[in-house]
Parts: structure tokens; C-alpha cells; sequence
């Protein structure tokens, strides 16, 4: 018994000891190779106390057997760059008090299981470089004390589970070299404290997510070989700790932000093979980055020094000149069309100076009609729902029309009713009301019957809430109020 102890105490290695040298680590295989074996019977692993296993690089064969989660107290389990094969143990998920797990560099197979999903201590978690396949457990969200999480260089397929979001105190991010596909997760600012995301060679697509920009202690940043696409967000030049990114062998389009220019720590940059367009920035770190960063993106021109031609039209670097120009561009174009509308009107009334109306425009005297008060008082039911002094009736050959009746009370209105009789019987104009006929007395009645305008008044089109005119339409109106009144004035 005591013999085995210090066998596993041999094993017992701290966590300062995980970077080992080069000849510490061949000694570790000539000391420990012997005893490994014995370590993993099931004899040794009836030693409930142990707290720590570490067997890394100790050329380790097997499988890892079943009776590893008796070892209830355990909080470090070590036993990367080996060659074990099979399964990772669901068993391992009754090691509650478990913190620290490292099984990347081996042979393992199969999925993850969701067992450690019940770790809830789990603040280190490695799993790189095995044979591990299936989806990501969505459960691994729930690790919330979950500070690192290496999935990289397996056969992990489907799409980045959302839930992993919500491990808002993470640092470390790797789940490159796998088959992961579908967009990045939307929410992928709430990873604040994330200092390292590589996500590289999946088959990602989609825009890259703008909450990428709210990582404010990002430091690296890979997402090259996927299928991003849409363009390099200019927010990007916010990430000021950033001292990598590689997004290369994409399909990005678009420009690369000046923003950029910006991250003074950027020691690496890369976006070859993408679909960018447009000038190379020229401040910040970018006189220092080689052909090699932007190769394979046809579109890109300027920076000399890289031997790519001369932009043809240099683009505005300066947002209030762009902003300037649109309040030039568009200031004019208002008055343009009403200019146009005055020259249309002022060509118009010319080219009818010979010939003020045309026949159809005419109401043929055959038309007009002698209407008697007796008429008009059964037409419009006694006069009953008038607008104002404008009454609306029937006639008993259906026809519908207006009445307008002067209220000769008033001062003048004789006199006026004469003088519109005259005006308008000396008028025809295709914007103006016509005559159908007239009705009065010497005394107490006079009338105009007038052409009835089923669409209601103009005002009603222009300011009511219930209708709605465009401005290709506003502008007709214009034009033809305007050409009557310039025949009223000028024509007739």
C-alpha cells in the first residue's frame, strides 16, 4: 500500500510544473512511463483523497478507464500529450469539485459527453487536438465559472451554440481546425473580458457581428478560412488592445475601414484573399505590413511600397466633407424642380398664345340648358345640404351638378353675380369649372349652375389626414392652378 502511495504521489505534479522543458519532459517519460500503468488500474484509483493527477506527456496507451470519477476529490486532472484512444468518461462528470481539465494531444473519439456539463467548479477546459466529433454540448453555457475553453483541431460539426454567450467571464476562446458552420452567434459582445477568439478553419459565414467591437481587451483575433461575408466593420478600429487579426481567405467585400489605423499594438494583419476594394490605409501600423497581408483582394490599390497601382479616384477621407456634399448635391435638386415647373408653365402659356383653347375644351352651345327655380328647388330638395351657398342636386335626367346662389342681402352681390356671368361666359379653360347655365330674377334669386366636381375640393387633398399625395402629384396641382390663373390673368 504505501508503495503505491508514493507512486501516485510521483504523479502528484503542481501546476507550475505544466510548462515543462524539454529534458524535463524526457525525464518524465524515462521516471514515469513504468508507473502510469499501474496509476490507471483500478487498485490505484481507489484512493479517494488524491486532488491532483498529472501524467502529461508520459506516452500513455488506453483508454481512460470508468473508476476515474471515484476519485471524488480531485481538481486537476492532466493527462494531455499521450496516446489514448476511446472516449472521454461520462464519469467524470461526478468529479464535482473538479477545476482544471486538460485531455488535448491524444486520440480520443466520440462526443463530448454531457455529463461534464455538471462540473460546475470548471474553470479550465482542453480538449485540442483529438478525434472528438458531434456538436458542442449547449449545456457547456451553463459552466458559468468557465475562465478557458480550447475545443480546437477536432471533428466538432453544426453550428456554434448560442448559449456559449452567456459565459460572460471568459477568456480564452479556440475552436479552430474543426467542421463548424452557420453565423457567428449575434450576441457576441457579452464576452467583455475575452482576451483570445480564434475561430479559425470552420465554415463559418454570415457578417461578422458588430458586439465583436465591445470586446474591449481583445487581443487576438482569428476568423481566417471560413465563408464570412459583408464587410470589415469600421468599428473594429475601437478594439485598441488588439495585437493580432487575421481574417483572411474569406469572402469579405467593402473597404478596409481607416479606423484602423488607429490600433497602434497591431503587430499582425492579415485579410488576403478576401473580395476588398479601395485605397489601403496609409497611417497608423499599415506602412508596416507586407504584400503578403492584402495579396488576393484585386481590387485594392495605393500603398507604393506594396507595388499595387494607383487608386484612379482617391475617396473622401474626411465624414463632414462627405456629409457637405450631400447638402450640396441635395440642396439644389429641390429647387431645380420647382424651376422646372415655372419653365414648363412659361413655355406652356406660349405656345397657346395663338390659340387659347381647343375645341374639346369648348362646351358646345347645343348644351347649354334653361333650368327653371322650380328645377332646381326639386333638384336639391329645397336647397337643403349646401356647402356654404353651393348646393348639390340631381336633375330627372340624373345629371348631377352644382348650384352656387348668391346671397343678394349683401352689398354688392347683384352687381357681382353680373360680372361673374360675363367673366365666365367669356371663358373656357380645361382647369376651370364650366357654366351649364344660369337662373334668376330682377329681384330676390340669382344662381349659377355650375359642372359638379365629384372629388371634392382641393384643400380637402392637400391638408386632410385621410389622403395622401405624393410629390410628383403636388406638383401637377401646381402646375395646373397655376396655368389657369395665367389664363385668367394674362389669356382671356
Amino acid at each position: 500500500m504505501n508503495d503505491l502511495r508514493r507512486k501516485v504521489n510521483d504523479l502528484n505534479i503542481r501546476k507550475q510544473d505544466l510548462e515543462l522543458k524539454k529534458g524535463e519532459e524526457i525525464r518524465c517519460r524515462k521516471v514515469v512511463k513504468s508507473e502510469v500503468e499501474n496509476c490507471f488500474s483500478r487498485e490505484s484509483l481507489g484512493f479517494s483523497s488524491l486532488e491532483e493527477l498529472y501524467v502529461s506527456a508520459c506516452n500513455v496507451k488506453g483508454s481512460i478507464p470508468a473508476e476515474i470519477g471515484n476519485l471524488s476529490r480531485l481538481i486537476l486532472i492532466e493527462i494531455g500529450d499521450n496516446e489514448l484512444t476511446g472516449i472521454i468518461p461520462s464519469t467524470i462528470g461526478r468529479l464535482k469539485d473538479l477545476q482544471r481539465l486538460y485531455l488535448s494531444y491524444n486520440n480520443l473519439e466520440g462526443p463530448v459527453p454531457s455529463e461534464l456539463c455538471h462540473l460546475n467548479k470548471l474553470a479550465f477546459l482542453s480538449l485540442t487536438s483529438n478525434k472528438l466529433s458531434g456538436q458542442i454540448p449547449a449545456c457547456l453555457g451553463d459552466l458559468v465559472s468557465l475562465r478557458k475553453m480550447f475545443l480546437g483541431s477536432n471533428m466538432f460539426s453544426s453550428s456554434m451554440p448560442s448559449t456559449l454567450t452567456g459565459l460572460t467571464d471568459l477568456l480564452n476562446l479556440n475552436l479552430s481546425s474543426n467542421s463548424l458552420s452557420g453565423p457567428l452567434p449575434f450576441d457576441i459582445g457579452k464576452w467583455k473580458v475575452l482576451i483570445s477568439m480564434d475561430l479559425s478553419n470552420n465554415q463559418f459565414s454570415g457578417d461578422i457581428p458588430t458586439g465583436v467591437a465591445d470586446l474591449k481587451d481583445l487581443t487576438y483575433f482569428s476568423l481566417s478560412n471560413n465563408r464570412i461575408t459583408g464587410s470589415i466593420p469600421k468599428s473594429f478600429g475601437d478594439l485598441l488592445s488588439l495585437q493580432f487579426m487575421d481574417l483572411s481567405r474569406n469572402n469579405l467585400s467593402g473597404e478596409i475601414p481607416e479606423s484602423l489605423e488607429k490600433l497602434s499594438y497591431l503587430e499582425y494583419f492579415n485579410v488576403s484573399f478576401n473580395r476588398l476594394q479601395g485605397e489601403i490605409p496609409r497611417g497608423g501600423l499599415f506602412g508596416n505590413y507586407s504584400i503578403e497581408s492584402f495579396k488576393g483582394n484585386e481590387a485594392l490599390c495605393g500603398a507604393p511600397q506594396l507595388h499595387l497601382p494607383n487608386c484612379k479616384v482617391k475617396p473622401l477621407k474626411n465624414s463632414n466633407a462627405k456629409a457637405k456634399l450631400k447638402i450640396y448635391v441635395s440642396l439644389p435638386i429641390a429647387s431645380t424642380i420647382l424651376m422646372m415647373a415655372l419653365i414648363f408653365i412659361i413655355l406652356r402659356s406660349k405656345k397657346r398664345k395663338g390659340k387659347l383653347t381647343t375645341q374639346e375644351e369648348l362646351l358646345p352651345l347645343g348644351t347649354w340648358r334653361q333650368i327653371s327655380y322650380y328645377e332646381l328647388h326639386q333638384a336639391t330638395d329645397g336647397f337643403n345640404g349646401s356647402y356654404g351657398s353651393v348646393y348639390q342636386g340631381t336633375l330627372s335626367d340624373e345629371m348631377i351638378f352644382a348650384v352656387k346662389v348668391f346671397k343678394l342681402e349683401l352689398e354688392g352681390t347683384s352687381k357681382g353675380f353680373d360680372v361673374e356671368c360675363e367673366v365666365f361666359r367669356n371663358t373656357r379653360h380645361r382647369n376651370l369649372i364650366k357654366i351649364i347655365s344660369s337662373c334668376s330674377n330682377d329681384f330676390d334669386f340669382k344662381t349659377l349652375v355650375l359642372e359638379f366636381m365629384p372629388n371634392g375640393s382641393v384643400d380637402k387633398w392637400l391638408y386632410s389626414s385621410n389622403h395622401s399625395l405624393d410629390i410628383l402629384q403636388r406638383l401637377n396641382i401646381i402646375i395646373d392652378v397655376s396655368s389657369a390663373l395665367e389664363y385668367l390673368h394674362h389669356g382671356n
